[in-house]
């Protein structure tokens, strides 16, 4: 159980980050400044958006879990992360921007025809369901475990909470809250690590008392064929997921983009380590933890080593970690929704009025059936098999054929279809049905290898064997029609006037966010029994901080020529997709 002043900070916090989110309640004009931020959202922002929409309670759970069991591999694995970043800046991200899409979904109708666009939009809203249930369910877990209250109660309410300002403020609203998540969430690791490594005794007693390869980069089931495959599957989740290209086409170009993916990279580098240590360094203090109970081990450490206050804190660094990761895939399925389901389908000549409604109930069902979700978490055997499970089966089929379509001519959306259904089919038969009437059960680097390695072998015969000497596909030469004949979209004034009035107010609700959190962190220190001098500089830095927005805010609004937020066709022309 916790203390009273961690429970207040908890709901403190949390009704914070609520009221900043509701800000932001009046600002969504229309679908472009609802869902992509009237296309010209700072670059610094959206990389850091992009980090906390990949990151999540899960992260300390699941591969909290495989840090404690088997040691230096957790951060192995994370880095592939920064892999796929580096892959993405250079190769996707600018590539994404150049589209001229509002949506990853958008794209795909455009270049391979709407019968495939349907599909991959009804995989999509199936993954993401199932996948930000199960990252919504550690989260629940934590805080019901540490205040005591009903698991079942926990996570509804705290899905809730989660998908209340997502649905009503936007993009921005989720990109406002991922900052000030951000910097609540690196207080608090930050925090604990020192306190950690004080506990156990130094570095030389943590590193004395841990099994053999506990530093090793592949342990256990973690082969290095598995952190190959996973690093695969990395380059087209974090290239092709449309939870992030969204914030690759929400920025003003394809450099902007460019420095989103890379900021990912450079993050995705430094924090594995620093978010690892805490629970390796309790399997030195407490080897006994075993089962599920080994996803508990980073918030046993914290119990251990964190005074009242800074405990509370960093439940709510990992509650809204969580709820950046989900928010964002609530705001993008809630896109697809609306802009290629609704206004592409049902509704085309739907008003403004009326598709900023549509999304915001969207927002509210896929968000409720989430919650569905996570309760049913516990049942399918935990995090950790839920997440690599969905992973393995639905990533390379359904992400990698929309990357190859940013490159190649030849590919066409009959042939995106059956590489993504038969590599889909082959995935599910091996997962569930294979191990059922025979003794064959694959690994989970096999299984990894299964999912990305089919459809990119069945991408790569096509395009140099199949189609070798056929020159481009019809879909490539409709969609490059449909590219020449797009005009440079004009904005009136007002209009621009509107974009740049949302950011100025965004990046002014972030500087007044973080001057606050560090105004609270100040108080934390004076009500701290220990680490005061630590909480104290990390309150002084997170002040500090809140200069880069006012700054940002401050070139905005000198700026005199405003950078329209339509689409820069000429720089989409001269680099053929």
């Amino acid at each position: 159980m916790t203390s009273p002043i961690d429970t207040a900070v908890i709901f403190v916090f949390s009704a914070f980050v609520l009221v900043i989110g509701f800000l932001f309640a009046r600002t969504g004009r229309n679908m472009k400044s609802f869902f992509a931020g009237g296309e010209a959202v700072p670059w610094f922002i959206g990389g850091l958006s992009l980090f906390m929409s990949f990151f999540s309670a899960g992260t300390f759970v699941a591969w909290g879990s495989i840090a404690y069991k088997y040691g230096m591999v957790s951060v192995a694995i994370q880095w592939t992360m920064c892999l796929g970043g580096l892959i993405t800046a250079f190769l996707l991200a600018p590539r994404w921007k150049r589209t001229g899409a509002l949506t990853a979904a958008e794209f795909i109708r455009q270049r391979l025809g709407a019968p495939v666009q349907k599909f991959y939009v009804y995989i999509f809203l199936l993954v993401s369901l199932f996948n930000k249930g199960a990252i919504l369910y550690p989260v629940a877990k934590l805080v019901s475990v540490s205040l005591g209250f009903p698991l079942t109660g926990c996570t509804i309410v705290l899905g809730l909470m989660m998908i209340a300002y997502t649905a009503i403020g936007g993009l921005w609203a989720v990109m406002v809250t991922d900052i000030l998540q951000f910097v609540i969430l690196t207080a608090a690791v930050l925090t604990v690590l020192p306190l950690s490594l004080t506990a156990v005794g130094g570095w030389a007693n943590f590193t004395a008392n841990v099994p053999a390869g506990f530093f090793s980069l592949h342990n256990g089931e973690y082969t290095i064929g598995f952190i190959m495959a996973f690093a695969l599957y990395h380059i087209s989740y974090i290239g092709g997921n449309w939870t992030f290209v969204q914030r690759y086409t929400s920025v003003e170009s394809p450099s902007s983009a460019k420095k989103v993916a890379l900021l990912f990279a450079v993050l995705y580098l430094i924090s594995p380590v620093i978010w690892m240590l805490p629970p390796m360094i309790y399997k030195s203090i407490n080897p006994s933890l075993t089962g599920l109970n080994t996803e508990n081990a980073y918030l046993e450490v914290c119990r251990l080593v964190l005074p009242p206050g800074l405990m509370g804190l960093m439940l709510t660094g990992m509650y809204f970690s969580t709820s950046a990761t989900a928010n964002t895939t609530l705001n993008v399925t809630s896109a697809v929704i609306t802009n290629d389901i609704y206004k592409g389908i049902i509704n085309p000549h739907a008003s403004d009025k009326k598709l900023i409604q549509v999304a915001r109930l969207s927002g509210l069902l896929l968000g409720s059936a989430m919650i569905g979700i996570a309760l049913l978490v516990p049942a399918a055997g935990g995090m950790i098999e839920v997440v690599l499970s969905i992973a393995a089966i639905t990533g390379g089929p359904s992400l990698l054929p929309s990357i190859w379509a940013l490159f190649s001519r030849k590919l066409d959306g009959k042939t995106a279809y059956i590489i993504s259904g038969v590599s889909l089919g082959v995935n599910l038969l091996f997962k569930f049905v294979v191990p059922l009437i025979s003794t064959l059960k694959l690994t989970r680097s096999q299984e990894m290898l299964l999912g990305v390695g089919l459809p990119f072998i069945m991408l790569l015969i096509y395009e140099f064997i199949i189609a070798a000497r056929k020159g481009p596909s019809e879909d490539y030469l409709r969609y490059h029609a449909f590219r020449q004949q797009q005009k440079e979209l004009q904005v009136q004034e007002e209009e621009a006037m509107a974009v740049r009035s949302q950011n100025l107010f965004g990046l002014r609700v972030i500087a007044f966010a973080l001057a606050f959190t560090g105004l609270l962190l100040y108080i934390l220190c004076i009500l701290a029994a220990t680490g005061k001098i630590l909480v104290a500089l990390i309150a002084t830095a997170v002040l500090l901080t809140a200069i880069i927005p006012l700054r940002a805010a401050r070139k905005l609004k000198r700026s005199v020529n405003i950078p329209a937020p339509g689409r820069k066709m000429q720089e989409a022309d001269h680099q053929t997709l």
